[in-house]
């Protein structure tokens, strides 16, 4: 079910299908299933942003936080083929259809890991894992439905992460809290800027000071 794509391990029985993510630059056929975040299609959130943000970092580390099956972080990886893409997620059926989708896409620049609702990898090797950063670049359309309190929680613990001045890009529905969450990152001393508002979304643009 897809209220449930947030957990760890969901339990609603397989049902495997196929989205399309095409934007001007970009066709993408993408693997999906029940129990992940809009496995129907792709969300009309995910294509506001996609359609919005700037051309990622041609180098460095980016992270697609609440990865999904991958239309994120797989876009990152083919308009920045010189950059490492993470895609991190709490849920582990998405997090194995977002490989899966770089696999058959062939952008092996892009890797994804199942975490933790707390940040940390949800099986940690030794050493700091891919996971704590710095990241160049974060693009999100984060799960506003595991409420305020879990949102916030996720939130301060992604965007320390980020490199000295780098940027984050988070898509958020208007009626689900948008200008609230924007006067919340300002109160916490992030800078944040609506880089973008179209068919009830904002583009919220937050910078690491």
């Amino acid at each position: 079910m897809s209220e449930h794509y947030f957990a760890p391990s969901p339990g609603a029985a397989s049902r495997p299908g196929s989205v399309d993510l095409v934007l001007p630059d970009l066709h993408l056929r993408l693997d999906t299933d029940s129990g992940v975040f809009s496995p129907g299609k792709v969300d009309l959130g995910t294509r506001v942003l996609l359609e919005s943000v700037p051309a990622p970092p041609g180098a460095g580390r980016l992270l697609d936080l609440g990865c999904g099956y991958g239309p994120v972080a797989l876009a990152m990886a083919a308009r920045a083929p010189g950059a490492r893409v993470l895609g991190v997620d709490v849920n582990a059926r998405a997090v194995e259809l977002a490989a899966r989708n770089a696999r058959t896409a062939g952008l092996d620049n892009a890797e994804f890991l199942q975490v933790a609702a707390a940040g940390a990898a949800a099986s940690p090797g030794p050493g700091p894992g891919p996971e704590q950063g710095p990241f160049d670049a974060l693009w999100s359309n984060p799960p506003i439905r595991i409420g305020k309190p879990a949102l916030h929680a996720l939130l301060g613990c992604w965007l320390p992460r980020l490199a000295p001045g780098a940027s984050a890009h988070l898509v958020v529905q208007r009626n689900l809290g948008a200008d609230s969450l924007h006067r919340w990152l300002e109160e916490q001393g992030w800078p944040t800027a609506r880089a973008a508002s179209r068919a009830g979304y904002r583009v919220l643009r937050v910078a690491r000071p």
